[in-house]
């Protein structure tokens, strides 16, 4: 059972019509001697000493907790643990109930940006700035939580300045749905996945300056999952979880990056989830980004998955050579520069990883230019991709890599890319399709078009197809490294 214990307002409590301190005292006192053996120091300082006793009527222990999450840390951690304590003490019919206290005391000792702004003090945090030392969840100046809040948004981080690409499409529509209507569409929680670089804090951060700037939402937060789990931590440290859920539960669109390092936090995780929930049941926008989909992160606990996989996932690959080009002749304008053509080419045809690898070698480009008073040419190009990538890769394309993987087997082109299932032209096209991964960089989906317009999942089953072959049987390693070799000296660079 739960009631709710208002501090302020007395007249509205329950009357509680048994000794406060005399008999509950010495029975929560035998309680915390046992429950002292049972758990470390660190929990019982923190969950257990907090609680007061309030009163016992009969078999039942009346005890006062802080705020509704510390209830429902205790009830879901600890309460089998309360039921053998409370039985061993008062006997079988022992119960233990609990009063939430909805607002902290008047006599509080440590003040925050919750507590009355008027009552002036050299303590009040009246002049925190967008890098202040200070917590995201102490730098609100609003106890109705009904005014803007600083997001920590980039605001160069903005749609109009994102690249679209094939691979990123769906990333980017769902983005701009949520945008425009958050928490009205059905991508609640939006979570965007792919490896480092490739753009998705930029895209996230898209989707809270758009709807601040377009009047979408009041009070936008973007935190990583590490600030978060650090603010946790201190507000635990500091008796202020209730400051810190207050903050957090009030916002209009909440933006967690990297998620993937909440893998392991377990009581982050659980403080968390009961933020998750607060904000979907009052159809507030939850979106997250992470290096994998949430299926694939071990370190989570069932239900948080469960809700993460509840809206939309969508995925950035690595993008393509047209989006790279793009990107590049995007950024060398930004900079107010006009780079030539082969430069550009010459650039994305080598640089494939990632985004930031790509915006890295333009700025180390026009560093050199600078420095070393050269023009920007395709020599100056080559120079500086090599001390970033190490060997330059070939110009070689996905019709290059068919050309020679079918004269390999002496078979025409046009076979891989029909729909043949003689077991020559499958190894011949899973083959060509390995090494078009491998070495061109490019997206499954692009490689799939590329030969007949076949399914990402089809490029998948045949790089590991070939994997497999190639790891039990030598003579398909021999094949491999064989083509390989035909690739290089074939390579027009």
């Amino acid at each position: 059972m739960i009631t709710f214990l208002d501090t302020k307002n007395p007249e509205n409590s329950e009357v509680l019509t048994e000794n406060l301190n005399g008999q509950s005292s010495d029975v929560w006192t035998q309680c915390l001697s046992i429950i002292g053996e049972k758990v470390s120091p660190q929990s019982f300082n923190t969950w257990f000493e907090p609680m007061k006793p309030l009163s016992v009527d009969g078999k039942i222990l009346t005890l006062q907790v802080p705020s509704n999450f510390f209830h429902e840390w205790i009830e879901d951690r600890y309460s089998d643990l309360l039921s053998e304590v409370i039985k061993n003490v008062l006997g079988n019919s022992g119960k233990i109930n609990f009063l939430v206290n909805s607002e902290m005391s008047d006599n509080e000792p440590s003040k925050t940006l919750w507590d009355d702004q008027d009552k002036s003090s050299s303590n009040n945090f009246t002049d925190i700035k967008k890098d202040s030392q200070y917590p995201a969840y102490l730098t609100s100046k609003e106890k109705t939580y009904n005014k803007p809040v600083n997001s920590a948004l980039n605001p160069k981080n903005i749609f109009d300045n994102y690249i679209k690409g094939e691979s990123n499409q769906l990333a980017r529509a769902a983005a701009y749905a949520v945008a425009n209507n958050p928490g009205g569409t059905q991508f609640n929680p939006l979570v965007i996945y792919g490896d480092v670089g490739l753009g998705k804090t930029h895209l996230i951060q898209s989707i809270g300056n758009h709807a601040l700037q377009n009047g979408k939402a009041k009070r936008v937060m973007y935190v990583t999952s590490e600030v978060f789990t650090l603010e946790f931590v201190d507000s635990i440290q500091t008796d202020k979880v209730n400051n810190f859920s207050n903050f957090y539960r009030s916002m209009d669109i909440l933006i967690v990056d990297d998620i993937q390092f909440f893998e392991g936090k377990d009581k982050t995780q659980d403080h968390f989830f009961h933020t998750f929930n607060t904000l979907y049941q009052l159809g507030k926008q939850i979106v997250l980004s992470s290096d994998r989909p949430p299926k694939e992160l071990k370190g989570l606990n069932d239900r948080l998955i469960s809700r993460f996989q509840s809206g939309l996932t969508a995925d950035i690959q690595s993008p393509d050579l047209e989006m790279r080009t793009a990107i590049l002749r995007k950024k060398s304008e930004d900079n107010g520069i006009e780079l030539r053509q082969d430069v550009i080419e010459f650039i994305a045809a080598n640089v494939t990883s990632n985004i930031r690898e790509l915006e890295g070698c333009l700025i180390s480009l026009l560093a050199h230019s600078s420095i070393r008073s050269r023009e920007i040419d395709l020599d100056l190009a080559k120079d500086v991709v090599r001390s970033i990538i190490g060997e330059i890769k070939s110009h070689i394309t996905i019709e290059d890599i068919q050309r020679i993987v079918c004269d390999y087997f002496n078979i025409p082109e046009n076979y891989i890319r029909a729909k043949n299932r003689k077991q020559e032209i499958v190894l011949a096209r899973q083959l060509a399709m390995y090494l078009s991964k491998e070495i061109t960089n490019s997206s499954l989906k692009t490689i799939g078009l590329h030969f007949g317009g076949r399914d990402h999942s089809t490029v998948i089953h045949a790089i590991q197809t070939i994997e497999d072959l190639t790891k039990s049987e030598k003579k398909y390693n021999d094949m491999l490294q064989q083509l390989r070799s035909k690739i290089k000296i074939g390579s027009r660079v």
